[in-house]
């Protein structure tokens, strides 16, 4: 069995993916099997959070006892690496395959990327503490590279580019995923949450000068009646231009090529 103060010594090294694990003698519990468990794993970090999640309370949610989940996992840890990579598989890999380009396929890789992050609120917290090489990761991972390969781009400056394109959906599908989190335990819609919170900020006297300067902004963002036009619409434009960057770049590498 695996503990978690092993892993602590070399985490650069560790991860439920790399080990090399002993099947257990006899039979595990009736009924009962990892993707069982990694589904209720879900279900609870969806509902309750990262720092809800033990293993005493998943395996209540299962109907056993709490030495049963040791029949397949060693830690919490292999439960949140298994919990990562099933959310990883919910990337529609076949539809990216069906795209007509590659900008069509960065276009479907980073909306269903947001989407993961949105409905699985603690992805974003999670995925910096673990190495992510499950192999529904590794197919994702494998997908973006192979796209960003064929924008033309050469070799040295493709890691930059999915960095630009999926680190910006990292970062908003984080605040919007977070943001929904805010509304839903203030019992509010995001809608209702963001006019109340842009109200208070607009009707504050210490931020009159403040405000000023942001009013036309603001007038524009209240003025929609659903706060997923906003969501959409700025992904969507952002996205456009970090594409349309792409092509810029391409474009400048292959005439100083032609230049030589």
């Amino acid at each position: 069995m695996v503990k978690a103060a092993d892993r602590a010594k070399d985490p650069a090294r560790s991860s439920v993916w790399l080990e090399q694990k002993a099947a257990r003698s006899g039979g595990g519990p009736a009924g009962l099997d990892r993707d069982r468990i990694v589904a209720a794993a879900v279900r609870m970090l969806d509902e309750e959070g990262l720092a809800k999640l033990s293993m005493r309370k998943l395996a209540t949610e299962l109907g056993v006892t709490a030495m049963s989940l040791y029949w397949y996992v060693d830690t919490k840890d292999d439960i949140l690496e298994y919990a990562m990579d099933s959310v990883y598989g919910e990337i529609d890999l076949a539809a990216v395959d069906a795209a007509e380009d590659w900008q069509g396929r960065i276009r479907l890789l980073a909306l269903d990327y947001r989407r993961m992050l949105v409905r699985h609120g603690w992805m974003s917290p999670s995925s910096g503490q673990y190495l992510n090489i499950g192999p529904n990761a590794i197919a994702v991972g494998q997908k973006i590279h192979a796209t960003v390969a064929e924008t033309g781009l050469s070799l040295d400056r493709r890691p930059s580019a999915m960095s630009a394109v999926f680190q910006f959906v990292y970062g908003y599908g984080t605040v919007e995923s977070q943001f929904g989190r805010r509304a839903a335990e203030a019992g509010k819609s995001q809608d209702e949450f963001y006019v109340d919170a842009v109200k208070s900020f607009r009707d504050n006297p210490e931020f009159m000068e403040q405000v000023e300067g942001l009013r036309e902004i603001l007038d524009e963002r209240t003025s929609h009646d659903d706060l997923s036009v906003i969501w959409d619409r700025d992904f969507d434009y952002a996205l456009d231009v970090l594409i349309a960057g792409i092509e810029v770049m391409v474009a400048r590498e292959a005439s100083r090529e032609t230049e030589k």
